[in-house]
């Protein structure tokens, strides 16, 4: 299992920021790897996020020194979302057959998670984690289980359905929500007008891009912008003082998960358009 460690950063700090060193603090930009679990482990809220792709053999989550535990859910929760592929995640010896598009939570507690595939089909699995303190069940949640939302407007271009899969609507959990975007044709994009929330940080992981495909992600304080350029299959940390947005080349869908204080959806700053500087 491989992880990658990012330590917070003050929103000032980030005004001194070249490309380069936005890219180092911010985006995570391999998150599925043949044959590994590869983790990326932020500060902001102690979220843990990235991808387990068992290609050929199957993959077992592990704890350690990082985690402050040899099991990796001893104080932890766990959102995973299946964005290609089939397959299996077992949970203390209960098996999920996974699909595209399916969703599962775990909590607190369960000290043996498994990831296996169809080496015919190989799955990707992105996972969210967030610190817990308390053990709710473990909640196998297909997208038709998922909580649609459908926001935005055709002549905004950001006509989008969000699925809610961790979410107080479909399951209990401590302190994750997490979620998918699929936008509609013609439509590019996302969580425009922006928001903050200084309650809760945010992880983006933008899929199903075109090679030749890039999203301009949004970050920053709204009166500090700057933008994070984006392939498939990558991942970037929002902390709570900044705005997280995104405009794309051409069709996309993103997973997004968040920790924090609260669980409450539309608990947000919105910042009007006209504002962002």
């Amino acid at each position: 299992m491989k992880l990658d460690i990012r330590y917070a950063e003050h929103p000032d700090d980030m005004k001194r920021y070249d490309t380069q060193t936005m890219r180092e603090h911010f985006l995570f930009e391999q998150v599925f790897i043949e044959d590994e679990i590869n983790l990326g482990y932020t500060h902001s809220d102690r979220v843990v996020f990235g991808g387990a792709y068992p290609k050929s053999k199957s993959l077992r989550l592990e704890g350690g020194k990082d985690f402050g535990s040899d099991v990796f859910l001893d104080r932890r929760e766990l959102g995973i979302i299946c964005i290609s592929g089939t397959g299996e995640i077992s949970a203390d010896g209960t098996g999920y057959k996974m699909k595209k598009g399916d969703g599962l939570y775990i909590g607190k507690g369960v000290k043996d998670v498994v990831f296996s595939g169809d080496k015919n089909n190989p799955p990707k699995f992105y996972l969210a984690s967030a610190p817990a303190h308390t053990a709710y069940p473990t909640v196998f949640i297909p997208i038709e289980k998922a909580n649609p939302r459908k926001l935005g407007e055709a002549a905004t271009v950001n006509v989008r359905t969000i699925y809610q899969y961790v979410h107080p609507a479909v399951c209990q959990s401590c302190q994750l929500v997490m979620g998918m975007t699929v936008l509609e044709p013609g439509s590019v994009w996302n969580t425009m007008p922006c928001h903050t929330h200084e309650r809760r940080m945010e992880v983006y992981f933008y899929f199903d891009m075109a090679p030749d495909a890039v999203v301009f992600h949004m970050h920053g304080r709204p009166d500090e912008t700057r933008h994070i350029v984006m392939q498939n299959e990558q991942a970037v940390i929002s902390p709570s003082w900044s705005i997280h947005s995104g405009v794309g080349t051409a069709a996309y869908t993103f997973i997004w998960a968040m920790a924090g204080e609260n669980q409450t959806f539309d608990d947000m700053d919105t910042v009007p358009t006209a504002e962002l500087k």
